[in-house]
């Protein structure tokens, strides 16, 4: 297959692989899961998550926003989940407890996102992107406001070199979103004072799932048995039950407990043992 082949890899809802290519759909897989509490609440609600449906949703982000194809927008100030890892580094960001954001963007690889904005109209959206190509005129608008693409020419993910690239510039408050396991414990090893946020970890291994506790400040849970149990016994703080996020260090607890001090929300605040689940779950936990 020629390496400039339009082609997008994202891993969407429970941990389904799908192909875009040329702004279409071209193979969606088998979901791992059959329901998640979170996918009622999407733009595109889905009750179910077979192949069907799961194609529907990807048409549609890729109608509505641009999703895989050069039209990408890549701002939005509007929050689509409380705890999501875009809220969350945004909102840090805007608060000023952050400087800078390394995440992935379809269309541009890795980026290094200041404007708040940027980092929830990248991030906000995204799925688990596992391969991507570059559109100058998304890398464009990334520019535009404020952002640094890593790699323009082949648009790689490579979130380590994105950290690297941020401490070269002079950040001294970075965070990044990291979904392998095996990068956010080289990540930690070689800037450890990085806020590293664990994404993506439906299907999770207990290795991978103890790996990535034992070296991100925040784990998101997805759809994964093993970081409930792992991250939720030792973690500082969860927010959300359904769903949940867990503050594995004090600067990740500072930073939820401000974000939730800032807000309007009404909030119960109570002490126990964790992780505190409702039962309303992603079927199964795997």
């Amino acid at each position: 297959m020629p390496e400039n082949i339009d082609e997008h890899i994202i891993e969407a809802i429970g941990r389904c692989r799908v192909i875009i290519r040329n702004g279409n759909v071209i193979e969606v897989g088998e979901a791992r899961i059959g329901s998640c509490p979170l996918t009622k609440k999407f733009a595109y609600p889905l009750s179910s998550l077979d192949k069907d449906s799961v194609k529907s949703n990807i048409e549609h982000r890729i109608k509505a926003w641009g999703m895989c194809t050069p039209r990408r927008e890549v701002t939005d100030t509007r929050p689509f989940v409380g705890f999501g890892a875009s809220e969350v580094l945004s909102f840090g960001l805007s608060a000023g407890l952050l400087d800078a954001v390394v995440l992935a963007c379809d269309g541009a690889g890795t980026v290094i996102a200041t404007n708040p904005a940027l980092v929830q109209g990248i991030g906000g959206r995204m799925s688990g992107l596992v391969k991507t190509v570059p559109y100058q005129e998304v890398i464009r608008r990334i520019e535009e406001h404020g952002g640094v693409v890593i790699d323009k020419t082949h648009a790689g993910l490579d979130q380590a070199a994105g950290v690297a690239k941020a401490c070269a510039m002079g950040y001294r408050k970075v965070a990044v979103t990291v979904a392998i396991p095996s990068e956010a414990k080289r990540i930690r090893e070689w800037y450890p004072g990085v806020f590293i946020f664990g994404v993506h970890v439906t299907g999770l291994d207990r290795d991978e799932a103890e790996m990535l506790v034992s070296a991100a400040d925040i784990v998101t849970s997805c759809a994964s048995g093993t970081i409930r149990e792992i991250a939720g016994r030792k973690a500082l703080l969860q927010a959300g039950v359904a769903v949940p996020i867990f503050a594995m260090t004090k600067p990740a607890k500072d930073l939820i407990i401000e974000k939730i001090r800032q807000s309007d929300d009404q909030v119960l605040f109570k002490t126990t043992r964790l992780p505190a689940l409702s039962e309303q779950q992603p079927e199964p936990l795997i």
